[in-house]
């Protein structure tokens, strides 16, 4: 049965949302209370109490908060994985390089350009440690920024952060003027999070080229493979072109291994080097097996995208129907705006075991909500009147 939730069905529950503007100009303590939140980030530390076991989500719980793919890993994945545990007594032997030379040969690169580390994030924060002491991390102001935060923590960086434009989106052009000679990174996210708007093509690749003249500029693609056209928007022919740039992707998302932990980065053969002697860990045969076996997996691909369009239609549908505020998504999550306290509404939802994630610094009535499985997605649509 199609998903049908109009406004009409709304009137029942009484929904109504206030939007309020996005402008207006900062009091001192507003000044005071944005610089808290930069310090601890968009994305604090993760707590216990969001429905989950020891691996995954409680029987009953729809977990809506982390970005999971909830139909992976692929059985493709599986096999991989299941071989890799009989192996398990054993080093990894050349599967990295196996690996490697599967992801070069898709994107036109050699497979020393391909670093390979434990999701994207171990990637990440060896890249902050490496650009960090230099200058810098020139960064929007809403952005995946745990990994740079991780180098700040250690006193290894520092993070200038550029105000979004007034819809939301990565400011490209403020952030090149924010580059000086004296800046270590520049570092964005394409689809961006937690907003998951899309840079458009043509502006992100001329800014980058321009920044990357003067600084290294690491472009942080974790949630391309869920764009319309990733081929048309991804920044990797920048470093097919040579220039200083350092595209990241992981298995977390499209491929559904969020738990097994492979991602890789994309650049110069000595920059990737660099990046592989930073990295602090070992991959396991299991991450290195089951990524072998379902990266050209596109059947599983495909219909991992198509399950993640159905249920954001689902929410975008909903969200309409409340005429609350959202974002263009091109990921597996929507940056939604309700009036109220993201807090309240996250609280509000846990009670009925529907877990999405509060606020993000001091975007108090900003709310992200990921799409999980179809009928997880539902009972989120079906609550979110009853709590706004």
């Amino acid at each position: 049965m199609a998903f049908d939730f109009s406004r009409r069905s709304l009137l029942s529950f009484g929904a109504g949302a206030t939007i309020a503007g996005l402008g207006g100009c900062a009091t001192a303590a507003q000044t005071t209370e944005a610089s808290a939140a930069e310090a601890v980030g968009a994305f604090p530390a993760h707590k216990a109490s969001d429905g989950s076991e020891l691996l995954g989500p409680e029987s009953g719980v729809a977990l809506l908060s982390r970005n999971e793919n909830p139909y992976g890993p692929a059985k493709s994945a599986k096999k991989g994985i299941a071989y890799a545990a009989e192996k398990g007594a054993y080093y990894p032997g050349v599967a990295y390089e196996e690996l490697a030379k599967l992801i070069a040969e898709r994107h036109g690169v050699t497979p020393d350009m391909i670093a390979i580390t434990t999701g994207s994030g171990e990637a990440l924060c060896a890249i902050a440690l490496m650009y960090g002491p230099k200058g810098p991390i020139v960064a929007p102001r809403l952005f995946w920024d745990t990994t740079a935060l991780y180098a700040q923590n250690l006193g290894m960086a520092t993070i200038s952060r550029v105000a979004l434009t007034p819809d939301m989106g990565v400011d490209l052009a403020a952030i090149e003027a924010a580059v000086t000679p004296q800046t270590g990174l520049v570092q964005l996210c394409n689809p961006n999070n937690p907003t998951g708007m899309l840079s458009d093509p043509a502006a992100i690749k001329a800014a980058v080229t321009r920044m990357s003249k003067k600084t290294t500029v690491l472009v942080d693609e974790a949630y391309m493979e869920l764009a319309d056209d990733p081929d048309a928007n991804t920044c990797i022919g920048l470093v097919k072109d040579g220039h200083d740039v350092i595209v990241s992707r992981t298995f977390s998302k499209i491929y559904g291994m969020a738990g097994i932990r492979v991602g890789y980065t994309i650049a110069a053969p000595e920059t990737s080097a660099k990046i592989r002697s930073t990295a602090m860990s070992w991959i396991a045969g299991t991450g290195l097996s089951g990524a072998i076996s379902c990266y050209n997996d596109m059947a599983f691909v495909d219909y991992s995208k198509s399950k993640v369009k159905e249920a954001r239609d689902m929410i975008t549908t909903t969200l309409d129907a409340l005429d609350m505020t959202y974002l263009p998504s091109s990921t597996n999550f929507v940056y939604f705006k309700s009036g109220k306290p993201a807090n309240d509404i996250q609280k509000a939802l846990a009670e009925k075991q529907i877990m999405i994630r509060g606020q993000y610094m001091d975007y108090v009535d900003w709310s992200r909500v990921s799409m999980g499985k179809i009928a997880d997605v539902e009972r989120f649509c079906k609550a979110l009147p009853t709590v706004v």
